[in-house]
């Protein structure tokens, strides 16, 4: 097992965004977490991440707690995150980005990291042809891209995703997980957190749904994405 969240509470001030939470990554497979807006989905995301601290629970990457690790500290471990919101450095190069993302790499001044960006670059052609520009003038599809490959940079075991098709548009979302399959498919396991539920599901092995702080269903991707109630709420009735 990857990734064992166990009984996780986590709160804002006196406010419980997520209550006794508990979920598991395996290795090799993409997991989701659906939900509606204010479920506790980037949460869950920020704190596995270690940007938000735990006020009961366990987080344990390949079998060792992690629960109070600092988050500077989890790359070197193999965990990296592409966060809500793209979050890339407006006044960096696509090319200086990149370079951001191998900063806990013991092995950042290697081949295996220029083989890194090789990759980088097969899966996301459109930042090779953008290497010099800066971030902040790029399209926001571009700059998920970036976000992406910046993660990708890091070699992480495990490839955290916050809403990588937010704000979007129909056809690059289409494109963005295909490549989410693709990066999987290449041997990194992946949790993503996704409001594009029939997306998200069709590409799961399994999915977790939260509804304001707990989770209330899990399942195959395939079990939740036939399931009557679920396409109700999530999925607009068929996906």
């Amino acid at each position: 097992m990857l990734l064992e969240v166990k009984g996780l509470c986590v709160n804002y001030g006196r406010i419980e965004a997520i209550r006794d939470i508990s979920f598991t990554v395996n290795e090799g497979e993409v997991v989701t977490l659906i939900g509606a807006n204010g479920a506790g989905k980037t949460t869950t995301m920020k704190t596995v991440s270690g940007l938000r601290p735990v006020r009961a629970g366990q987080i344990l990457f390949e079998g060792k707690d992690i629960t109070s690790m600092p988050s500077h500290e989890r790359p070197a471990l193999g965990i990296s995150q592409s966060p809500e919101g793209r979050g890339v450095f407006p006044g960096m190069t696509v090319d200086e980005n990149l370079d951001m993302g191998t900063y806990a790499r013991a092995d950042r001044k290697s081949k295996a990291v220029e083989q890194d960006r090789d990759r980088v670059f097969a899966l996301f052609p459109r930042l090779k042809e953008r290497m010099n520009q800066t971030a902040g003038t790029m399209s926001g599809g571009e700059q998920q891209m970036l976000a992406m490959g910046r993660a990708l940079m890091a070699k992480p075991k495990l490839l955290l995703l916050d809403e990588p098709s937010m704000g979007l548009a129909p056809k690059l979302i289409a494109q963005i997980f295909d490549i989410i399959s693709e990066i999987n498919k290449q041997g990194t396991t992946v949790l993503l957190v996704e409001q594009n539920a029939a997306q998200a599901l069709k590409r799961a092995h399994r999915a977790y749904i939260l509804e304001t702080g707990e989770i209330v269903r899990q399942g195959t991707g395939a079990e939740l994405a036939s399931d009557d109630a679920v396409k109700a709420a999530y999925l607009g009735g068929d996906v």
